[in-house]
């Protein structure tokens, strides 16, 4: 069973997710972002060695604890490491007071009825019985809206609520991710469909059980206030979407008990190259910055 303390800190919110889950498709780009260029490893083990790296320096920095930094989601493999010793999601929650959640989608299909769904998860039932073991309480999913298409949103939220209740029978709590991308012309249309199709499924969950939400910041502030207040709904949290963490922090403040999960937005500015001092500090404004706009609402 879920973790009481951890379901406790989730419906709190006092702060926000962090998303320290980039894959193997995005994780040269975030290298790059942290001044590792790709000529700096020779394979992919190298890579992911150098990600983990990163990855403990921002979970053992100073202002990374549960009192603004309520949880963070992991990649598999950082799941499947440890910090000095200690296996990651242990280390998270026993030393930082963070909850621990694990991204489990495989990447996505090629883009139908305007939407890219998650291809599909082999395993999985192993993958969640190894994630209750290791300590992680929930998981997250993430699949692409880009565009206003009732039949296409349908599919993608029927998806997403199949895999949802595969999550909640081993006692995991899922964040749903119908990720909305920022730039399409008719993403305020494609938010209301969403809303609704979110809505019509919520009634499933089985009686006391919740979800999580992972949603684009909405066009028009608080259009999501009725799956924050559904009682079937553990927390509603934002990503930032290619937004920059100013405008994310600015466009998330206005909405009402919306918290962050932030990932790129979260380690801007940060450097290999920097000293522990100038690190944990930029860290730490980072921190600062995206807590305030978190409980802002």
């Amino acid at each position: 069973m879920s973790n009481a303390k951890q379901t406790e800190q989730m419906r709190e919110g006092n702060g926000f997710i962090a998303a320290l889950d980039q894959s193997g498709g995005s994780t040269p780009k975030a290298l790059r972002l942290y001044g590792i260029e790709e000529d700096a490893y020779n394979s992919e083990d190298e890579m992911f060695d150098l990600i983990h790296q990163m990855r403990s320096r921002i979970i053992k920095s100073p202002a990374f604890t549960g009192e603004k930094v309520v949880g963070a989601i992991l990649f598999e493999q950082t799941m499947d490491r440890d910090i000095d010793g200690t296996p990651t999601a242990t280390y998270l929650w026993e030393k930082r007071g963070v909850v621990p959640f694990l991204k489990i989608d495989k990447g996505l299909e090629a883009e139908e009825h305007g939407v890219q769904l998650m291809k599909p998860i082999p395993n999985l039932d192993a993958l969640l019985e190894r994630a209750v073991k290791a300590g992680i309480f929930g998981t997250k999913e993430r699949s692409v809206i880009s565009a206003a298409n009732v039949g296409g949103i349908k599919a993608i939220v029927d998806q997403q609520f199949e895999l949802g209740m595969q999550v909640l029978s081993h006692d995991l709590v899922p964040i749903l991710e119908p990720e909305v991308t920022i730039s399409i012309s008719d993403k305020d249309e494609a938010e209301q469909m969403l809303l609704a199709e979110i809505l019509s499924h919520l009634d499933a969950v089985p009686e006391g059980k919740q979800v999580m939400l992972k949603l684009s910041l909405p066009t028009e502030p608080n259009r999501y206030k009725p799956l924050v207040d559904h009682p079937k709904v553990l927390k509603v949290v934002a990503l930032s979407g290619g937004y920059s963490r100013d405008e994310a922090n600015e466009k998330l403040a206005k909405n009402t008990g919306m918290i962050a999960s932030f990932s790129r937005a979260l380690t801007e500015g940060l450097s290999a190259q920097q000293s522990d001092e100038e690190f944990n500090a930029m860290l730490e404004d980072a921190i600062t910055s995206i807590h305030a706009a978190s409980v802002a609402g």
